[in-house]
């Protein structure tokens, strides 16, 4: 993500206010049938995403699990931005090698010179004509798994089996609501009342997901869907950031034992783990949020390597990729840099 309203030019935090994020995305969706002028087509499209993001990370897994790498390039961001935009620059000279900008605002504008919200990620890209079609991320994870299923690998699972779609609908809004968006409402609330208030939704729906997580592997049903993707981003980053820079610190994920194994399991399910970059998300909270963190100190721990650790989850039954099979590994260009990971 980039800013959103509840920050003024200075900073993320409103003093005196609950923190309340600018939902209004650009809709335009990529579709089998094109009916929003833009058909899904393997070469045309560039997904632009940041590692140290939770919201885009879902798309770098979901693009993995799906085997879209050939179908849909992928440019990175790196993982601090200023006000304006994220910008390009872990490419040579700072400039995103296809779509030929150093700042990802250069795409909005592109569609729209007046675009007046936050330069986010994730994006998708028109590569021919360098507009943004849509940063509508919860969407756009979405249409990945149901619209460009003529590009899926042998083997894609199905993140968002029909049958199953009201319950991981419901349970992704709770999730987004009280985890996803509500490590944020604490970080981010300019009171301590409305400080107060996100800490105790946000420990409450994890409480939940404690006691569902305790006796089966996944969210929803019997395998990986949209729905653990989602939660997994945050998750990865609880202990590293969220716990400190965020006060979300009744306790560590290690202290809620279903939720860590789970987040354990997935992290250690090809197309998750190896998504996260510890490295560039530290530094992504810790240098941006100035007005959080005027220092921009970005701290040393926590130790990574409990990621790796057995998790036994495999008792609860469960298959993750049911009639699939898993991604081949990370292609080298696209591989977390070594160090960063657990």
């Amino acid at each position: 993500m980039n800013k959103h309203s509840g920050g003024d030019s200075d900073g993320y935090v409103t003093p005196g206010a609950e923190y309340s994020r600018d939902t209004h995305y650009i809709t335009t969706r990529i579709t089998a049938d094109g009916r929003d002028g833009y058909p899904v087509e393997a070469g045309r499209y560039r997904l632009i995403a940041a590692r140290a993001c939770p919201w885009a990370n879902r798309t770098l897994i979901v693009r993995r699990l799906l085997g879209l790498e050939d179908a849909l390039s992928l440019g990175l961001c790196g993982p601090t931005h200023d006000e304006r935009s994220w910008t390009f620059d872990l490419d040579p000279g700072g400039v995103d090698p296809v779509l030929q900008i150093p700042r990802l605002q250069d795409a909005y504008f592109a569609r729209d010179p007046e675009y007046p919200r936050g330069i986010t990620v994730p994006a998708v890209v028109d590569v021919p004509t360098g507009r943004v079609v849509t940063n509508d991320y919860a969407q756009m994870t979405l249409d990945f798994s149901t619209e460009w299923t003529a590009l899926h690998r042998d083997g894609a699972p199905d993140l968002y089996p029909e049958p199953l779609r009201d319950e991981i609908d419901e349970v992704a809004q709770l999730v987004y609501q009280d985890v996803n968006n509500g490590v944020y409402r604490c970080g981010f609330a300019g009171s301590q009342r409305a400080y107060d208030r996100a800490f105790d939704r946000l420990f409450a729906r994890l409480d939940w997901l404690e006691e569902r997580l305790s006796s089966r592997r996944y969210l929803v049903g019997e395998t990986i869907t949209e729905a653990d993707v989602r939660l997994f981003t945050t998750l990865a980053r609880f202990d590293a950031v969220y716990h400190g820079h965020f006060k979300c610190n009744r306790g560590l994920l290690s202290s809620m034992p279903a939720l860590w194994g789970y987040a354990r399991d997935l992290f250690q399910t090809p197309g998750f783990g190896d998504t996260i970059d510890f490295v560039q998300i530290k530094e992504h909270y810790y240098i941006v949020h100035a007005d959080i963190n005027p220092t921009q100190i970005v701290p040393k721990g926590p130790d990574l390597r409990g990621w790796l650790t057995p998790h036994g989850r495999e008792e609860l039954g469960g298959n993750p990729f049911g009639d699939g099979t898993p991604p081949p590994p990370p292609r080298a260009q696209e591989a977390v840099p070594a160090g960063h990971g657990a």
